[in-house]
């Protein structure tokens, strides 16, 4: 089966492939104005530079553990991945959307009257309702790695 624009494919109850296409950033945000998204795009960049330029800095010091350097290219690598995306799948360059596609819908439960304000659709509380990609794992992985393992580098 293909999965076309707007598509989605289940694997498991739990697990579904459902193409989406994300003008912003995390969990549907988006800088609002004619300039928002390029500045987005532009942060996203100067970032991923700094990053970059940090990472070696902490490779020619020889003093910090490879996990960590791993963490910080998982945070990179993804940063990357969304900067391709955002930067070239558009219709003008810098404007582009990021394709997610991975959904772990692990199960819904309808609220009481008085939780209505967390149901978004009507349908019920969805647990872990968010579309995301790869290169927002990486990400995820890599600053939740951070926190829990090397922020003793960091005071």
């Amino acid at each position: 089966m293909l999965l076309g624009y707007e598509g989605e494919i289940y694997i498991f109850d739990w697990f579904r492939i459902h193409y989406i296409e994300n003008p912003g950033m995390a969990f549907g945000m988006v800088l609002n104005g004619i300039y928002g998204k390029l500045i987005l795009t532009i942060f996203r960049i100067i970032v991923v530079g700094w990053g970059v330029y940090y990472i070696n800095s902490l490779i020619k010091e020889k003093t910090f553990p490879t996990g960590l350097l791993i963490c910080f290219g998982l945070i990179i690598g993804g940063a990357l991945g969304n900067i391709i995306d955002s930067t070239f799948y558009g219709n003008r360059l810098f404007y582009g959307e990021v394709v997610d596609m991975l959904s772990f819908p692990f199960f819904t439960v309808d609220l009481p009257n008085w939780l209505s304000f967390l149901d978004a659709d009507d349908n019920g509380f969805t647990f872990f309702a968010p579309i995301f990609n790869i290169a927002d794992s990486g990400i995820f992985v890599g600053i939740a790695s951070l926190l829990l393992f090397y922020r003793k580098y960091f005071k």
